[in-house]
C-alpha cells in the first residue's frame, strides 16, 4: 500500500496529454456559479458578508495545450474573496493571480460577483422601517497591463403614466359636468363629499412596478459607493418601491406617484442627469423598463454618458 507521501505523485493527470487532432486556442475556460462569501463596504464603512456566485475565467491561448488548471482559480477566488473587502485592488490582485499561475497558458483573465446587499431604508411618513436588498453585479478582466472594473446594480421603483393621467383626468370632469348643472350654484360641501367618492375618481391613471438597470465604470481610484449611486438614482425617480407601510405611508406613496408621472423616457432622462453629475462615474449604461400593466409588453428606454469608446445604446 502507498504511504501518504507518494500518493499525490501516483494520481493520475490526463489533462497533460496533448490531443493534435482537436488543437485550438479558447477565448475562456474557467468556472461559473463558485459559491463564496464575500466581504463588500456599500460605501458606508459598514463592511456586510454576503453569499455570492463568482465566475473565474482565463483564455487559453496555446493551442496545443488540453486545458487550464481550475482548481488553482478556485482556491484563489476561495481564498481572495472570502477573507478579503472586495476593492479595485484586490480584485486586480487576484487576476494577476489568475494569470500568474497560467504563465505557460493565458494573457487575460477575468472574474465576475453577483450578490445581494441589504440597505435599511425608513418608512415615508410613519417611523417605520424596513431592508431593501439591492442586487450588486461587479465584473473585472485584466489583459496584458489593461485592468476594466465595471459594477452594477438595479432600482425598483413606481411608474405612473402621463398619458393615462391626463385621460382620467378629462373623465373626471365629465363625470363633475354630469353631476354638477353649470347653471345652479355649487356647494361647497357637496363638491368635498363627491370627491370624496367613487364618483369623483371613476378613472385612474395606470402605473407599474419598474426596473432601472445600472452598469457603471468607476474613476481610478474611486470605491464602490453603492448606496450614494442608489440614493442618486431614487431621489431622482421619487417613486421607489418600499418596505414597511403604514396608510400615512401608502397616502404619501400616492401623493409621490402623483407628482412624478413619468414616460420611460423621462426615467432615463431624470437618472443619466442624476449620474451625469457624479464624479466618481467615468462612464455609465441604464436600462430603464416599465412593465406595463396596460398590454404585455414592456416600455424600455437606454441612456449612457456618451464617452467615446465606452457603453453604447444599442439594445
Amino acid at each position: 500500500m502507498p504511504n501518504q507521501e507518494n500518493t499525490a505523485r501516483l494520481l493520475p493527470d490526463v489533462a497533460v496529454h496533448a490531443q493534435p487532432h482537436l488543437a485550438g486556442a479558447l477565448d475562456w475556460v474557467g468556472m461559473a456559479d463558485i459559491q463564496v462569501p464575500v466581504l463588500f463596504d456599500a460605501g458606508d464603512g459598514e463592511v456586510q458578508r454576503a453569499s455570492a456566485r463568482v465566475g473565474a475565467f482565463v483564455n487559453l491561448s496555446r493551442p496545443d495545450k488540453r486545458g487550464i488548471h481550475m482548481s488553482r482559480l478556485y482556491l484563489q477566488v476561495e481564498q481572495a474573496l472570502s477573507t478579503q473587502k472586495l476593492t479595485a485592488d484586490s480584485l486586480h490582485a487576484l487576476l494577476r493571480g489568475f494569470l500568474d499561475s497560467h504563465k505557460d497558458l493565458s494573457d487575460r483573465a477575468c472574474v465576475s460577483i453577483r450578490f445581494e446587499h441589504l440597505v435599511r431604508r425608513p418608512a415615508l411618513r410613519s417611523a417605520n422601517s424596513g431592508w431593501r436588498a439591492y442586487p450588486v453585479c461587479i465584473e473585472a478582466s485584466l489583459t496584458g497591463d489593461e485592468f476594466l472594473l465595471e459594477f452594477g446594480t438595479e432600482v425598483v421603483y413606481s411608474s405612473t403614466c402621463p398619458a393615462s393621467a391626463a385621460l382620467s383626468r378629462q373623465l373626471i370632469q365629465d363625470q363633475f359636468v354630469s353631476d354638477f348643472s353649470a347653471t345652479q350654484p355649487v356647494d361647497h360641501a357637496a363638491v368635498l363629499a363627491w370627491l370624496g367618492s367613487e364618483r369623483g375618481i371613476v378613472a385612474t391613471p395606470h402605473a407599474q412596478r419598474s426596473v432601472a438597470r445600472l452598469r457603471i465604470r468607476l474613476v481610478a481610484g474611486a470605491g464602490f459607493q453603492l448606496i450614494d449611486l442608489i440614493d442618486r438614482v431614487e431621489h431622482a425617480l421619487g417613486t421607489p418601491v418600499q418596505t414597511a407601510v403604514k396608510r400615512e405611508d401608502e397616502q404619501a406613496f400616492a401623493l409621490a406617484n402623483g407628482g412624478n408621472l413619468m414616460f420611460c423616457e423621462d426615467a432615463a432622462r431624470r437618472i443619466q442627469k442624476a449620474l451625469d453629475a457624479d464624479g466618481h462615474l467615468s462612464d455609465f449604461h441604464i436600462r430603464v423598463e416599465h412593465q406595463e400593466s396596460l398590454h404585455p409588453h414592456d416600455a424600455v428606454a437606454y441612456a449612457s454618458k456618451g464617452v467615446a469608446g465606452g457603453y453604447g445604446s444599442t439594445p
